[in-house]
């Protein structure tokens, strides 16, 4: 019978009758499936006494998926009785325990009250600047011996740089990897306890010691017995949930107070504090985070360059999370980085994109991404790890976000690599303040993933701006959702006054064509349907408008520079003397010349996309079939003429101006 052998940082795997298996990619297959499989090929081998082949033939990959949906349903199962945040609970539980209350409360206002006295002093003294970084250290070490609950707290303020100075933040950021551990004897009881199998029966080695700690776990590297795959294995701290709920009692009865008596605080404590509370017990339900982990990898690992580990059911409990384990460095180290031949900015990048999709494609985001949940793989992957903490977005709020005025007509008559990140985050702030409600827990959320995703940037390059690398996405974003929200607030941004602003959508296409997900078919496809639409009435009369001037660019402008190509004397022999071809003015002539030159560097723009196929134009040509597009066509083609027609009268009216001769 085999054991388990524990190793430290050889992780060396001496386990007596068992085999490393040798293929690069393991099919996670059941043992009982295993075995299955071998008698049924022994079978066909003996039965068959001509030595010819019997082949087995099974979908893999089907049998994978319905093994894995029956594995993460028995986890559901066993998570069925996890405890969820009640207030009512925590009243009723510690209401009649007021010994316990009373020990706990004092502990906390001894340790966060000997804190702020001594704060208090060096401001009396004149000496806060100085002491600065002291008491950040302070802090953080007050905030450890508090526990979990104060661990969260303050791996909240470590990404707060509004509430915290730079010291402060730089000190309790070391709350993410400087958790101290719990005893290896209680961690391997609670596995055993949990999935309800003794250790030598899931994993052939594990390592000695944890491999990292966090506010409420712990994590060990193991290799699961039936695959050889190396997994990491995470293990609830024992008694937190006890811990938590009592803190979150005593904080609560604060939020009451300062309610009740601190007018300077409009906010709703009370309702922060549950929301917070909320989400720290959804954290305690292992088998949340790893459908949590399941969505965010459904959502976003379709990326190349994004990596989300995945869950093994089997073994994941509401207090144990077995998942696929992720070789890589973290994202701040970039150093480490650099000697892998990666490049920081490249990882940051990724980082930015996805977090754009996050927060403002599908909603769904990190709420927690610091930098010891980025890993840079080896193959130059973004690995996102711990979905612990997850939000969501609506989507009114994400389509408010990308259609943000403000920031556009910023954004377009600024350099892009002026914009900072202020810029959005006070447009975000409008945004939502404009709804007639308080400000929702997923606005500070949002804050809290852009500020660290701009510090990892600024970490890797202090020159980098964030928005240089997001605006590409909204203007892709603009372009291409056919969203009717996004749509009309497109058409206003490049409509002013009755005119067409085209140097706007040039922009939007040289920032959109940065995107790798940018199509020039996605870009025209929602136009047409919303200006051939029951609703486009308005639009369809500026658009006409507007192909009649775009029309009249392209006609004079060709006429113009046909007459510049002529020869003098050719000139004068057809022209008749006359200055020109056109009754124009300079400034017109002007005008028409650089609105043809620039409608065709926007045409440009889009047949120098990669996704540009001509073929994409056909569904074009049947739309322009249809009655009302035919009588757009109509109405422009009539335009047009009449404008024309005006111009010739007037070129053949005018009095002819002759090229003045020189006098001897």
């Amino acid at each position: 019978m085999s054991t388990l052998s524990l190793a430290g940082a050889g992780y060396s795997i001496p386990i007596s009758g068992y085999s490393k298996p040798t293929t690069k990619n393991i099919r996670r297959i059941s043992p009982p499936l295993q075995a299955a499989l071998v008698e049924a090929t022994n079978t066909s081998s003996n039965n068959n006494n001509n030595n010819a082949v019997v082949p087995i033939i099974l979908d893999l990959s089907s049998l994978d998926r319905t093994e894995d949906m029956q594995a993460e349903a028995k986890a559901l199962a066993r998570a069925v009785n996890a405890s969820v945040y009640s207030p009512e609970m925590l009243s009723t539980r510690y209401g009649s325990r007021p010994f316990k209350v009373l020990s706990r409360a004092f502990k906390i206002l001894s340790g966060i009250g000997l804190f702020w006295f001594k704060v208090w002093v060096d401001q009396l003294q004149g000496r806060s600047d100085e002491r600065r970084r002291l008491r950040a250290v302070e802090l953080r070490d007050v905030l450890t011996g508090l526990g979990p609950t104060f661990v969260k707290i303050g791996q909240g303020l470590s990404t707060r740089p509004d509430l915290c100075p730079p010291e402060y933040l730089e000190e309790l950021s070391e709350l993410q990897d400087a958790i101290p551990t719990f005893p290896d004897d209680e961690a391997l009881s609670c596995i055993e306890r949990e999935l309800d199998l003794p250790l030598e029966s899931i994993y052939s080695s594990m390592s000695v010691t944890p491999i990292a700690a966090a506010s409420l776990g712990q994590v060990y590297k193991a290799q699961l017995k039936y695959s050889g795959q190396i997994v990491a294995v995470k293990v609830q701290r024992p008694g937190i949930e006890e811990t938590i709920g009592l803190d979150f009692y005593l904080i609560r009865g604060v939020g009451h107070l300062i309610n009740k008596y601190v007018d300077l605080v409009t906010s709703d404590v009370v309702a922060l504090i549950d929301e917070f509370a909320s989400r720290v017990y959804q954290e305690l339900n292992y088998v949340q985070e790893g459908q949590n982990a399941k969505r965010f990898r459904k959502l976003y690992a379709d990326k190349a360059d994004v990596l989300v580990p995945d869950i093994f059911w089997d073994y994941t409990s509401v207090k144990v999370l077995t998942m696929e384990w992720v070789e890589g460095v973290k994202l701040s180290e970039q150093d480490a980085i650099e000697k892998q031949g990666l490049k920081v900015l490249d990882l940051v990048n990724a980082g930015i994109q996805c977090s754009l999709r996050q927060l403002l494609e599908y909603g769904y985001f990190h709420a927690d991404p610091h930098p010891g949940n980025l890993l840079a793989t080896p193959d130059g992957k973004l690995a996102f790890l711990d979905f612990g903490m997850m939000s969501e977005t609506p989507e009114n709020a994400r389509t408010a976000i990308i259609a943000l005025k403000n920031f556009f007509d910023d954004a377009l008559n600024a350099t892009v690599s002026e914009l900072n990140f202020k810029t959005i985050v006070d447009g975000l702030g409008a945004v939502l303040y404009e709804y007639p409600f308080h400000v929702p827990a997923y606005y500070a959320l949002i804050l809290r993933s852009l500020t660290v995703l701009e510090g990892l940037a600024l970490y890797a390059d202090p020159n980098f701006k964030v928005l240089a690398a997001s605006y590409p996405y909204f203007a892709k974003r603009l372009l291409t959702d056919p969203n009717p929200y996004l749509r009309d607030a497109l058409i206003d941004l490049l409509f002013k006054d009755g005119r067409f602003r085209w140097n706007r959508l040039e922009n939007l296409l040289v920032q959109g064509k940065m995107d790798k997900d940018f199509s020039a078919n996605d870009a025209l496809q929602p136009v047409l349907k919303l200006l051939l639409g029951p609703d486009g009435e308005q639009l369809r009369a500026l658009v006409i408008r507007e192909s009649v001037r775009v029309s009249e660019a392209v006609i004079f402008g060709t006429m113009i520079d046909t007459y510049n190509s002529i020869p003098g004397p050719l000139k004068n022999l057809f022209f008749n003397n006359v200055a020109g071809p056109t009754v124009l003015s300079d400034s017109e002539q002007k005008s028409l010349m650089e609105l043809r030159a620039q409608v065709i560097r926007i045409w440009g723009l889009l047949r120098s996309t990669e996704s540009f196929d001509p073929s994409m134009l056909q569904p074009l040509l049947q739309v322009l079939q249809e009655p009302e597009a035919q009588n757009l066509g109509r109405r422009v083609f009539g335009g047009i003429t009449q404008r024309f027609a005006a111009r010739l009268l007037q070129q053949f009216l005018r009095a002819p101006t002759t090229v003045p001769t020189s006098t001897s």
